[in-house]
């Protein structure tokens, strides 16, 4: 399949024409305009420093929906232990700087580059950007971000500093999805770490149907709040 290369324009190819791994296409650039057209039509930016941006849109995807979360009883005693203290959207820019600066992929390269903090800071200043903080002491121990159109979380990158804090991070996400009334939160990739709670891979056009089904505006939010 041919991979597309964008103009100032904005406008996207269809997700369909994406190649067997999910790259459809090349250029353009993060600003949000661009960023909320390629979320409501499931497409995100995924490039290394250096690179042109990359634009994706992976099949199957990987897929929770809210009311099949699972929670293992492990990380429920955890949780019930008060261990950690979550909030919601009161740290963003730390939480992506976190992503950004894992260990993992500060050895093996990130595609957080400064470019891509940029740009998503800008989208949570919008009120299209969420994050969930995982604290212990007053530091930051974990946390997890990603962009929310309407009834739909497309979630980007977690990381963790102290165990369970992404964990307990992700469980935070799937009781306010409920909360709030949010029909799917999209994992992107396959993992067999997102597979333990209740994630599900799904073929592209029930992909697209779900988009279709609850994006009716793609109109900014107001903070995240948990109870």
């Amino acid at each position: 399949m041919p991979v597309f290369r964008l103009s100032d324009a904005l406008i996207f190819p269809s997700p369909e024409f994406a190649d067997d791994d999910g790259l459809l296409a090349v250029g353009g650039d993060l600003s949000p305009a661009r960023l909320i057209l390629a979320y409501s039509q499931g497409i995100f930016p995924w490039f290394s420093e250096g690179d042109p941006i990359l634009w994706w849109s992976p099949a199957p995807r990987l897929a929770l929906f809210p009311a099949e979360f699972h929670l293992p009883k492990r990380l429920k005693r955890t949780i019930n232990s008060g261990a950690f203290t979550v909030t919601a959207d009161t740290a963003f820019a730390e939480v992506i700087a976190g992503c950004a600066t894992a260990s993992g992929r500060v050895k093996n390269g990130t595609w957080i580059t400064p470019e891509m903090e940029q740009a998503y800071c800008r989208l949570h200043e919008l009120g299209y950007a969420h994050s969930i903080e995982c604290w212990r002491d007053g530091q930051l121990a974990g946390g997890l971000y990603g962009v929310g159109l309407d009834q739909i979380f497309f979630g980007e990158s977690m990381f963790t500093r102290v165990t369970d804090a992404s964990k307990t991070a992700l469980t935070a996400l799937a009781q306010l999805a409920l909360q709030q009334g949010i029909a799917m939160i999209d994992c992107q990739m396959t993992t067999d770490h997102l597979l333990r709670f209740g994630t599900r891979e799904i073929s592209r056009e029930e992909f697209q149907a779900q988009l279709d089904a609850h994006i009716d505006d793609c109109l900014p939010q107001k903070k995240w709040r948990l109870p």
